[in-house]
């Protein structure tokens, strides 16, 4: 399974570990994946992987279109 965020694309970056000697070796950066249910229009569910930061995002949108309702 890849990873990578369903919402926004975000996969893993690829850099170096740098040593004091100034050696590198190659290094990944993996995104905060984060496994979420999530609700359908006709009720079923479906799991998703999610990045923490677009999950924070998604959090902040639901808010702010609740505030504007109300």
């Amino acid at each position: 399974m890849a990873r990578r965020c369903d919402v926004s694309g975000k996969g893993p970056l690829v850099g170096n570990n740098v040593s004091h000697a100034n050696n590198k070796t190659k290094r990944r950066q993996l995104p905060n994946l984060r496994s979420i249910k999530i609700t359908l229009e006709d009720g079923t569910t479906k799991k998703m992987k999610v990045a923490a930061s677009e999950l924070r995002t998604m959090k902040k949108k639901a808010a702010q279109a609740a505030a504007t309702v109300s």
